[in-house]
């Protein structure tokens, strides 16, 4: 003790030599103002010392005392006057010269606050009166570290409520104001603007409307420094929370669009970025006539980092259109997903296949619901389709030019509703009418990895077959081949079609398709002695697309006669050239005797959301936008597939399913990783009939994936098999044991998961399939190399005898029983038979089986290991008799014909040679509680 004065002595040598600077506020093993407790120093009272050294002319002491200002109200609280005259040191601390003084006294306010309001009766007094003004003021300090020190204060102030609500409005307030000012300095302002946007997430709403929200306002329109509009644009959504609806759309949504339409990218981006949140405190209207357009402006935005942000955001836009009473679903308390039944207004447009589904979903545990709990706030009305269609025309109109690369054929043909028949990556979806096994059921990297080109072989063969000879049995009438496409028409297409030509080699396909079909009419009306070469042309096209052969695939969801695509073409080129009613097509079809292609294009038609963002969502899976955009652009799209199609709800999950079967088939593992992790929550919103048909197999197609995508899909096996019907899940008892071989056998986890997984699925099948299949699983697993692996195992062999006692199959149970005596407890290797004594007694801890049982055919292989050469399994017995199988009732009556013997096994084991082996044999079952006890208290 007599070396600590050398402590502050002026030599910084020697101060840095006894190591002071290593004491911090954290510091447990000393005070940092010990030295006011040392006797005799200078013949001073502790007080006097406080105010010699908070105002000594060495700099090092005056920051020992202000980083020492917890222990010293500690010291000095108990006494009134002392306490006061403390505060009037910290007041005078607070304005020293030095900034690394002030920076340690600010850094010393929380901890002081919170000390204070715990202590102090008048805390809200004394810190209004003394700590609150040095905040506030340090908030214009000339130096930035104290400046940064003091704003961290003031939000974490905040944050634990300890500065008051009258503080906030006469205190902070006004300064914060005053620093955004006008005319106030640059710096200044961008701090300020930065601490008021973080203010208004903890100040009640009408105190953020009247004295924060028209500064806000006027700063978002800051011309002269882009900082500061990047700092409202980056914190818009925030502000929006805090002021809700009414003022968001009155003051806060036309700043928006003058953010989104700033000269500067990244005021853009951050637009992009916080877009939901301010879609969130908007009405429906608002959302759909004003923000729509305003994201597909984003979307094509020039830069492309704009355009990154805004396809980030995509997805979570879009699920602020949800509306529960629409999609029949809605979002649970504790964060599931759950159906709504038809009596709290489910929507009467679901199909009978889909209200059958939610019915059996309903039954399951996941789709109970209550009446008492909250939904999240859905929009006050349903989308107009006025609205919808109005905009959707302003968004056909292209105002903007799409910067993406996409042709403007792509662009057409994501807007007619046929669109939605053809698979986004060129072939077959899950309903597709192809055989198994034929050339569409194999992955192809040239469908793949290019946009698909629309299959006219049916339209070129009637084009050509007035030239060629004609068969018997499809001869057609006169006016059809008599009414083929005008030469005129078609050059226009081709004319519109030539500025795109090298920009899309899709385009140049199309063109060529047209091209073909000009020569072919001109063949026809001049009717010269080419027919030949018109004849191979004819016999060069590819055949009939039909389920039996190897053409192109047809999407099951088409109409069964589909509308010729050359007719698409010039009907998206020329939307004002469509065909009158009553007269035939432009390759002479007959449009009028078929209705069925009009109602199923009116089936494809949504109005959930604005329809340029759903083709824009769908375009997400496009090749070329990976190399336009961003490389995991494919991976936000099947990170927010789930809430789009919450949204949309399981009617119109046609619009999705293709952009599903791309992602899924991805070759980027961690989008196939995304969806696997999501697509019990899919499972959930499609119900189990368009479960069965388009994500089983999906499901089945990531059970032989990577390791990677398999862990999504074993982590939720339980999840999305419980969702299907009963002859569905069984299909999946013998693809279980698959997930016990693992790309990396050192994967243990993947095997632990696989045991959890069990534990919850044995619920779903009856014992004679848990009998033949899971338990051999169980076994094996329990066989593990990994002990975390066996531990798990073992608490699965106890629930599946718990699931044959449970219903009433003792044949099945004792079958067991007897497997487990054979393989743990008479294994060669010493952990098996601790194994069989662990199991043991978890049996009886989970009272999973019949006592009699038991006793009758366990008890007895587990007695026997009491003279076990190994001590670790003599331990386990010890634990098992006493700490479990004595505990209980049935063993503790006097007269039960096992208990001698079991006593006598316990008092061999109290007298083993092994001290530990005795020491849990004598061990009282609540001393060993309040043992286990302690020792956790210890870990903790």
């Amino acid at each position: 003790m007599a070396e600590i004065p050398l402590y502050f002595v002026d030599l910084q040598d020697d101060l840095d030599d006894y190591g002071f600077e290593d004491y911090g506020p954290d510091c447990d093993s000393m005070r940092v103002t010990a030295f006011l407790d040392i006797p005799g120093q200078d013949n001073l009272p502790p007080l006097t010392r406080l105010e010699k050294y908070a105002f000594s002319d060495n700099v090092f002491n005056r920051q020992i005392i202000a980083r020492g200002l917890l222990d010293i109200f500690r010291d000095f609280s108990n006494d009134e006057e002392d306490f006061l005259t403390v505060m009037a040191i910290v007041v005078r601390l607070s304005e020293d010269a030095e900034p690394t003084v002030r920076t340690e006294l600010m850094e010393q306010i929380p901890p002081v606050a919170v000390f204070l309001q715990e202590n102090r009766s008048n805390f809200p007094m004394v810190f209004s009166e003394y700590l609150i003004p040095i905040v506030v003021r340090y908030l214009t300090d000339p130096n930035n570290q104290v400046r940064k020190s003091s704003q961290e204060v003031l939000l974490i102030l905040l944050e634990q409520d300890l500065i008051f609500q009258h503080d906030v409005e006469n205190k902070v307030c006004p300064i914060l104001l005053a620093l955004s000012a006008p005319d106030s300095d640059d710096e200044y302002k961008a701090e300020a603007v930065n601490i008021i946007c973080k203010l208004a997430s903890v100040l009640s709403r009408s105190t953020v409307e009247r004295l924060l929200l028209p500064r806000f306002c006027e700063l978002c329109g800051d011309g002269k420094l882009f900082q500061v509009r990047k700092v409202c644009a980056t914190h818009f959504g925030d502000i929006c929370h805090a002021v809700g609806q009414e003022a968001t759309e009155k003051f806060l949504v036309p700043k928006f669009f003058e953010l989104c339409s700033d000269s500067v990218w990244g005021m853009r981006k951050a637009c992009a970025e916080c877009f939901m949140a301010v879609s969130y405190n908007t009405s429906p209207e608002v959302r759909r006539a004003q923000l729509s357009p305003l994201f597909i402006q984003l979307v094509s935005d020039p830069c492309r980092w704009v355009r990154q942000a805004a396809f980030q955001s995509l997805g979570p836009f879009i699920s602020t259109f949800a509306n529960p009473s629409r999609a029949g679903l809605y979002i649970r308390e504790d964060g599931t997903l759950s159906i709504r039944p038809p009596a709290q207004g489910a929507e009467s447009s679901f199909s009978c296949g889909s209200a059958c589904a939610g019915s059996c979903v309903l039954a399951t545990p996941a789709g109970s619901t209550q009446p008492g709990q909250t939904e999240p706030r859905p929009p006050a009305g349903g989308p107009s389709r006025d609205t919808s269609s109005s905009l959707h025309g302003r968004n056909s109109d292209g105002q903007m030019e799409n910067p993406m690369g996409d042709s403007g054929v792509t662009r057409v043909f994501s807007k007619l509703p046929e669109s939605n028949d053809l698979p986004i990556n060129g072939s077959p979806g899950p309903d597709s009418q192809a055989c198994p096994g034929s050339p569409e059921d194999v992955f192809c990297d040239f469908l793949y990895w290019r946009t698909p080109l629309p299959d006219i072989s049916q339209d070129l063969e009637l084009l050509l077959s007035g030239t060629g000879p004609q068969e018997a049995g499809c001869c057609l009438p006169e006016t059809v081949r008599s009414s083929c496409v005008a030469r005129s028409e078609i050059q226009k297409v081709l004319d519109s079609l030539q500025e795109h030509m090298m920009d899309d080699p899709d385009v140049q396909a199309q063109v060529q398709v047209l091209s073909a079909a000009l020569r072919a009419t001109q063949l026809d009306s001049a009717s010269e002695p080419a027919r030949p070469r018109a004849g191979g042309l004819s016999g060069a096209s590819p055949p009939d697309p039909s389920p039996a052969s190897g053409g192109p695939p047809v999407p099951a969801a088409s109409s069964p006669q589909r509308e010729p695509s050359v007719a698409r073409i010039m009907q998206t080129t020329n939307p004002g050239s469509g065909p009158c009613s009553g007269t035939s097509g432009p390759l002479g079809m007959e449009q009028r005797p078929d209705p069925a292609p009009l109602e199923e294009s009116r089936s494809k038609l949504q109005d959930i959301i604005p329809q340029p963002l759903l083709d824009e969502y769908v375009s997400m899976t496009d090749p070329a936008r990976a190399q336009t955009v961003d490389n995991d652009i494919a991976k936000h799209c099947a990170y927010s597939l789930p809430g789009v199609a919450l949204t949309l709800g399981r009617q119109n999950w046609h619009c999705l399913k293709d952009t599903y079967a791309t992602l899924a088939s991805d070759g980027q593992w961690k989008v196939r990783r995304t969806l696997a992790f999501s697509i019990h929550e899919l499972a959930v919103i499609l119900g189990d009939q368009l479960t069965a048909a388009d994500l089983v197999p999906i499901f089945n197609g990531f059970l032989k994936d990577l390791d990677e995508v398999r862990i999504g899909i074993l982590k939720h096996l339980y999840d999305f098999l419980k969702l299907l019907h009963e002859d569905k899940r069984r299909e999946y008892l013998y693809q279980l044991q698959e997930f016990v071989v693992t790309d990396n056998s050192r994967n243990w986890r993947f095997r632990y998961e696989l045991a959890e997984q069990l534990i919850l699925i044995l619920e779903l099948y009856n014992p004679s399939d848990v009998h033949d299949y899971l338990m051999h699983l169980a076994l094996k697993l329990c066989a593990d190399k990994v002990s975390e692996v066996r531990w798990i195992s073992f608490k699965l062999v106890v629930a599946i005898l718990q699931k044959f006692y449970s219903s009433s199959e003792s044949a099945l149970g004792l079958n067991f029983i007897n497997e487990l005596i054979v393989r743990f407890r008479h294994c060669s290797k010493w952990v098996g038979r601790q194994a069989f004594a662990f199991i043991c007694q978890a049996v009886v801890r989970e009272e999973c089986i019949p006592v009699d049982q038991f006793v009758e055919h366990l008890l007895p292989s587990l007695l026997s290991l009491a003279s076990d050469p190994v001590p670790n399994v003599r331990v386990l017995l010890a634990k098992a008799l006493r700490q479990t199988l004595l505990d209980r009732a049935y063993f503790r009556n006097v007269g039960h014909p096992h208990l001698e013997i079991v006593e006598e096994t316990v008092l061999a084991l109290q007298s083993d040679r092994d001290q530990d082996v005795s020491f849990f044999a004598t061990l009282e079952p609540k001393r060993q509680n309040l043992l286990d006890t302690a020792t956790l208290e210890k870990q903790d």
